[in-house]
């Protein structure tokens, strides 16, 4: 026999801003503020239940109990965070650019309580009347009278490398693969960073009452102002708002063709998509209205249908995700190009938030105008749909448009971004590092090369150190302990490789040492955000730069025309007997012989555009296995 949901009055005077503060300390605790649920707010800690990282996140939306609704709207269920690149379960996608900070693809628990404000009371909501009981008390204690406000602090948001120019020459690179018949249209993205000190909830009740956002949502460190409705079934009726078309003005937006064309496009991809679960003959697509949001202008569309009798809330996700407006056309390939163009991971961003309960059905918004906070760092991601007119300044005057509104909404400090470089006429003839082949794929493990000699590996520390770290960012795990004995037993001269598995196993290998070729000259390559501060056991990227590279060295070089690395090695110049390397910045590995030559005083880091590298006085090249040695000095490279 299923439970009843129930709902009780709490008498309290707060509005959400007020009440959410009271989550601080809770267990994962989340708060929906705006139209969710027809309005108002939903907040809730204390899940009974957390999924795990290995759990599908879709399947787990239609793990729900058995509820007869009662008087409840809500009741409880599935809340949390879906994150952009979990398209990675649906469709065969290449391995996307690295994450200066990484977080977790997905963030759902199972709740079932929550207390609901619907515009004019606050309420207990429940999957039944002992889980009410329960809770009861606690709740009408903490909303009695209102919590004082914490203080946060918001750093400069600023790009990270490549910054702004590295958005313009994505920008440029996707008009020219739209003009040779690759897709129509992608959505590219420019991230901002900066420190952050606080607790998430104080940064969200601060923005709230300015940005006064459609679907607002602060849970797992993810602050969304989101303007956009992703997907809400009530029943078996399906109804999605995508946005796409973008202006300060609303006269301009009305005229704009380029916007229209943009909105047309989503819009049959949404269509398209919601065709592929709900019942033949069923969709339908609303003419496009204009709406203000956040200092900007939005052309918005309503595509509706119903459900199939057959299909659940992970087949509709399934069908769905990421959403058509923040990927592009056709979806698929768009996700291709995303990957490699843009320089940093998406994380939260572009993705889903929201919930999936027993009594309401599923409600999610599109994971924009969102702030990620990992630790002391908080991001922000902004962009828009590129298509065949586009002009890469205006575009990204666009996305720093959209960041606009919620920075000022959710900061203390007055926004500002520091003008990078601009054009890249060095980068514009070089050829393409993923045209070789994709990134490496984080799923076949982490790398690394330890040189022993007379059975002693003099660097031993630093590269497990190296490999603990690289294993607790990206998979959560530990390194096996009797790693260090393992290498300690290989005899003689030797290189050795250890190759650590994503589920924590580790092989050791041990290879004759041999001495290292040297290559004439450089051959440099473009590759979006580098190859990031990992070593990854998927060598195959690097390979193939090698074979295209023949007589020469891979140089990889990034959108903004600075230099990274080797495919293998990391890089110095000598100007005037002062040795510099480039900036550790997350986009290149940061190698233990390269930190050792730091540490001793022998070299500082910079920036070194490709012109300057080219022509220092020498040219160097450190690795764990040859260590700190000279490279033949280049005066130029090839133009093929």
């Amino acid at each position: 026999m299923s439970a009843r949901a129930v709902r009780k009055p709490l008498d309290s005077p707060l509005s959400p801003e007020e009440a959410l503060l009271h989550l601080r300390g809770e267990e994962r605790p989340f708060a929906l503020v705006g139209e969710w649920a027809g309005g108002g707010a939903l907040l809730g800690s204390r899940p009974v239940r957390v999924a795990q990282p290995d759990e599908d996140p879709f399947a787990l939306l239609d793990d729900q109990p058995s509820v007869e609704p009662g008087d409840a709207v809500v009741g409880g269920g599935w809340f949390g965070v879906l994150g952009y690149r979990l398209g990675e379960l649906i469709e065969r996608l290449p391995p996307g650019p690295p994450a200066p900070v990484g977080a977790s693809a997905h963030r759902l628990a199972f709740y079932d309580h929550l207390v609901r404000f619907d515009g004019a009371r606050w309420w207990l909501e429940a999957l039944d009347e002992k889980i009410a009981a329960e809770h009861l008390g606690r709740w009408r204690s903490l909303l009695a009278s209102p919590a004082a406000p914490a203080p946060f602090t918001v750093g400069p948001l600023r790009p990270p490398p490549p910054g702004e120019a590295g958005h313009l020459a994505a920008v440029e690179d996707c008009v020219r693969r739209i003009a040779e018949g690759e897709l129509f249209q992608a959505n590219l993205t420019l991230r901002l960073d900066a420190s952050f000190s606080g607790d998430p909830l104080d940064l969200f009740a601060h923005a709230l009452p300015r940005a006064r956002p459609r679907f607002g949502a602060c849970l797992d460190g993810v602050v969304s102002l989101s303007p956009e409705r992703f997907l809400r079934r009530a029943g078996r009726r399906v109804e999605s708002d995508p946005i796409k078309g973008t202006a300060a003005d609303p006269d301009a937006l009305a005229a704009s063709a380029k916007d229209a064309a943009e909105h047309v496009m989503i819009v049959d991809l949404m269509r398209n998509d919601l065709g592929r679960v709900c019942a033949y003959g069923s969709i339908r697509a609303a003419e496009p209205r204009l709406e203000a949001h956040a200092n900007v202008w939005h052309l918005v569309s309503t595509v509706s249908g119903e459900l199939r009798p057959d299909a659940g809330d992970a087949d509709l996700l399934r069908a769905t995700f990421p959403p058509g407006s923040v990927t592009g056309a056709p979806k698929v390939q768009a996700m291709k190009v995303i990957a490699e163009l843009e320089s940093t991971r998406r994380e939260a961003y572009t993705g889903a938030i929201g919930y999936a309960s027993p009594i309401a059905g599923l409600e999610l918004s599109v994971t924009i105008r969102t702030f990620e906070i990992v630790g002391d760092r908080i991001w922000l991601g902004v962009g828009g749909g590129i298509v065949a007119d586009s002009d890469p300044e205006a575009e990204l005057a666009e996305a720093l448009t959209k960041a606009a509104g919620p920075i000022a909404a959710a900061t203390h400090i007055e926004w500002r971004v520091d003008r990078g470089m601009r054009g890249q006429p060095s980068t514009r003839r070089m050829r393409r590092a993923l045209e070789l082949g994709p990134r490496p794929d984080p799923a076949l493990g982490l790398l690394e090369t330890i040189l022993v000699r007379d059975s002693e590996a003099p660097m031993l520390g630093a590269h497990l150190t190296r490999l603990a770290s690289s294993a607790r960012e990206v998979y959560g795990i530990e390194p096996p302990r009797d790693l260090a004995r393992r290498i300690g037993a290989v005899a003689g001269d030797a290189r050795v490789r250890v190759i650590l598995a994503a589920d924590g196993t580790a092989r050791v290998e041990s290879h004759r040492l041999s001495a290292p070729g040297i290559k004439h000259d450089f051959e440099p390559f473009l590759l979006p955000g580098g190859l990031g501060s990992h070593k990854w056991a998927d060598r195959r990227l690097n390979q193939a730069l090698a074979d295209a590279a023949g007589e020469r060295t891979p140089l990889l070089v990034d959108a903004d025309g600075l230099v990274l690395e080797t495919d293998r090695a990391n890089v110095w110049i000598d100007e005037d007997g002062l040795l510099l390397t480039p900036c550790a910045d997350g986009r290149i590995l940061p190698g233990t012989t390269r930190a050792t030559v730091l540490a001793d005083g022998g070299g500082e880091e910079s920036d070194i555009e490709l012109g300057r590298f080219l022509a220092a006085d020498r040219i160097l090249l450190t690795s764990a296995i040859a260590g700190l040695r000279q490279s033949p000095s280049s005066s130029g490279y090839s133009r093929r």
